[in-house]
């Protein structure tokens, strides 16, 4: 069987065997994700094509650690994917903003100007750095993943969390508006955020899920982790 025939448990076996075919063959099934979920937290093509590369590298290296019953290829690489991208943010944050003071306007300010200026004594000033992206870009993919995974929900238990959330609702006050019995309110909403746990561990990944999952286990968390405000949130 050629390698695209082949599961992503079967490519990896063969990655664990040493079968170069078979990383080529992950990489053309899973490489746009990759790409595209490291470039929504960067904002750059060149750090997220250093990432897909990290992470396929990754992939290359640690294939026996790879456990399928855990989560899907899909996640576990995008996990990794995530940890690099975050480690990028942390590093651009760490980097302190330099002021030339006195400069002519249209003065290099670049990054290579500014360490061949430090270089030669020439930089007179250094602002604070800047606040750290990696705490907000992490929170909004994960508010992301969230929203996404309530999406696969059956539309009754949605409506459950919906009505609960953006409309600040009790669930009594969600019976009385739906006409349901008030123990199918409270039913519908324990499923919905079990259905959660289960769908956010496939999309977040092993360790993401696992840190992330057992804050999804009220309706309080919920409204936290899908960004509800004072607006329908309680």
């Amino acid at each position: 069987m050629s390698p695209s025939g082949r599961t992503d448990a079967e490519l990896v076996a063969g990655l664990v065997a040493g079968d170069e075919d078979a990383l080529g063959a992950l990489y053309d099934r899973h490489a746009d994700a990759i790409f595209r979920a490291a470039f929504r937290l960067l904002g750059d093509r060149g750090q997220a094509e250093d990432v897909l590369q990290e992470t396929m590298l990754a992939l290359w290296n640690r294939a026996e650690t790879y456990d399928a019953s855990v989560a899907s290829l899909a996640a576990w690489l995008l996990t990794i994917a995530r940890n690099r991208s975050v480690d990028r943010l942390r590093a651009r944050a760490r980097r302190p903003v330099s002021t030339l003071l006195g400069a002519a306007p249209g003065a290099a300010t670049d990054d290579t100007a500014i360490d061949r200026l430090v270089a030669g004594g020439e930089l007179v000033g250094v602002a604070a750095a800047r606040p750290d992206p990696a705490s907000a870009a992490e929170a909004s993919w994960l508010a992301g993943a969230v929203r996404q995974a309530l999406a696969a929900i059956p539309a009754p238990e949605r409506q459950a969390l919906e009505l609960a959330y953006y409309h600040d609702l009790s669930q009594s006050e969600i019976a009385a508006r739906l006409g349901w019995p008030l123990g199918t309110v409270k039913t519908r909403t324990r499923r919905a955020l079990g259905r959660l746990r289960v769908v956010l561990a496939e999309v977040l990944g092993p360790d993401t899920g696992l840190r992330v999952l057992p804050a999804v286990s009220s309706v309080e968390a919920f409204g936290t982790l899908t960004g509800g405000g004072s607006d329908g949130s309680r």
